[in-house]
């Protein structure tokens, strides 16, 4: 096999623009999981039971907790210009009147982002870490349902997370933009 054969065909990153126009093209609906991460069209895993179950359990626990301070998105994008729209499993997004209804919500708008990995979690902590990072998103948590703990990153400074901790079982958390406001680990992973 020649080694002309091994490269792979080199184009240039999509635009968010560029990525909305081939969504329209090519009729994506709901039902389409893409992202665009690095001016790339990333198809996204299935969703699990465990993975589905996590992700109800922290929009009604946000709702519960912060229903006054934030807009609860559920697997919404997040437009971090000019080459990444991530669609994070939970945003805590600054209240809005039109519900974001005349633009998608930047960086600025979010008071929190958090994934869900059982399969992904190399992804959420490395290149999703560092597109939020890069784009300014103040606080970012994964939560790990494989080991059941809780990646805390905050304060973003060149293209990571200078602060990052790890909540295990037992332990609880604050989010930055509300910190009386305690969450228990096993509130998140649904596992006590």
């Amino acid at each position: 096999m020649a080694i002309e054969e091994l490269q792979l065909e080199s184009r240039p990153p999509l635009t968010v623009e560029e990525f909305e126009r081939l969504a329209e093209t090519e009729g994506w609906d709901e039902d389409t999981r893409v992202e665009l991460l690095d001016g790339e069209v990333v198809w996204m895993s299935p969703i699990n039971d465990p993975h589905a179950a996590c992700v109800k359990r922290l929009n009604q626990l946000f709702n519960r907790r912060y229903a006054d301070q934030v807009l609860v998105s559920v697997q919404d994008p997040i437009r971090v210009e000019p080459y990444d729209e991530p669609q994070p499993d939970v945003a805590l997004l600054r209240p809005r009147p039109d519900f974001y209804a005349s633009a998608t919500p930047t960086p600025p708008d979010v008071l929190l982002l958090v994934e869900v990995a059982d399969t992904t979690l190399r992804t959420d902590l490395g290149r999703k870490a560092r597109i939020y990072a890069s784009g300014g998103v103040s606080e970012y948590w994964v939560v790990d349902l494989n080991n059941r703990v809780l990646y805390v990153h905050r304060a973003p400074a060149g293209g990571s997370y200078a602060e990052r901790l790890v909540v295990g079982p037992g332990e609880r958390v604050r989010a930055g933009f509300a910190p009386g406001i305690e969450v228990a680990i096993e509130e998140v992973t649904g596992v006590s």
